[in-house]
């Protein structure tokens, strides 16, 4: 059997929190099919090559995408991300390049997909925890610069005393963004600044 992510006490804290929405109901085979979930993002397989003793692969597939689409999987997260250490909140964005058959088909939703030299991108603007857990993100085009999302990222994160970003978030607004909102920036500045080391 495949090495399992859910410890008993994990997963009870995670089945209330699906169950207690009232939109799934509880079934036995629940847990193994988020833990194939969980297998397929952490190893990054083909759904196809699932191993067997998570389900049938196109069971566990199929679930994803409706716990998607129902977000139980966003309120798994925003449950997970109450349990934060937020003394420290790192933030940075993140390329992830999209196939090449994933966009072009006429949609009214925001796809969040941008074209630059690299092909077809995302961009995942993320803020962790001390700890380096999520407890907060946003997607955009790729060619989208890390700043435009910097000051969403802080607002929608619970207190933090300090907020630690590269030099690609250097700026004295979100400085004082940072500091309006009761915490110390901790961003290093750009080689060319004119303000000096901070």
């Amino acid at each position: 059997m495949p090495r399992l992510m859910l410890t008993d006490g994990t997963w009870n804290v995670l089945s209330k929190v699906m169950y207690l929405s009232g939109r799934i109901y509880n079934k036995p085979n629940h847990r193994k099919t988020l833990e194939g979930i969980l297998y397929k993002m952490r190893t990054g397989i083909p759904w196809r090559d699932l191993p067997s003793d998570f389900g049938r692969w196109s069971a566990i597939y199929r679930r994803f995408n409706l716990w998607s689409k129902k977000g139980i999987l966003n309120e798994l997260f925003r449950a997970l991300s109450r349990d934060a250490d937020m003394d420290w909140v790192f933030i940075d964005g993140s390329i992830v390049r999209a196939h090449q058959h994933s966009c072009g088909a006429r949609t009214a939703d925001n796809e969040s997909i941008g074209k630059s030299r690299g092909g077809n991108s995302t961009k995942i603007h993320l803020a962790v925890d001390s700890g380096g857990l999520p407890v907060y993100y946003e997607l955009s085009c790729g060619n989208t610069h890390d700043i435009v999302h910097a000051e969403s990222l802080v607002a929608n994160c619970p207190t933090s005393n300090m907020v630690v970003a590269d030099k690609g978030y250097d700026s004295e607004k979100l400085r004082a963004f940072v500091r309006n909102n009761n915490a110390t920036p901790v961003i290093p500045r750009k080689g060319n600044s004119l303000v000096g080391n901070e």
